[in-house]
């Protein structure tokens, strides 16, 4: 017996359109209420899970490399502290994101 392996690749950006079929599927989990909803498989967590839990602990943003204009003693403070000033640099700008989308 042989066994094929078939691959797809699939582009986020332009996923294909729902079928009517898998709209009215959608719809149907979405009217059906949690009652309904069986989670014999999937037994629930304790409350201590939920204390030790990390957010997003396994999360790793793609990288992109592109090339930025700043001034030369910005540049100077963050080579000055040492290896990984890209990687600080990275994380200023996090935060200042952050900070902005809570507002």
């Amino acid at each position: 017996m042989s066994k094929k392996l078939v691959k797809h690749d699939i582009d986020l950006a332009d996923l294909p359109p729902l079928t009517e079929a898998q709209k009215a599927e959608l719809a149907a989990l979405a009217a059906k209420p949690d009652s309904d909803i069986d989670f014999g498989d999937s037994p629930a967590l304790p409350d201590t899970f939920f204390k030790n839990a990390i957010q997003g602990r396994f999360y790793k943003p793609t990288k992109t490399s592109t090339t930025v204009r700043i001034d030369s003693d910005v540049l100077a403070w963050l080579r000055s502290e040492g290896k990984g000033y890209q990687s600080r640099l990275n994380a200023i700008l996090r935060h200042a994101m952050l900070a902005s989308l809570k507002r």
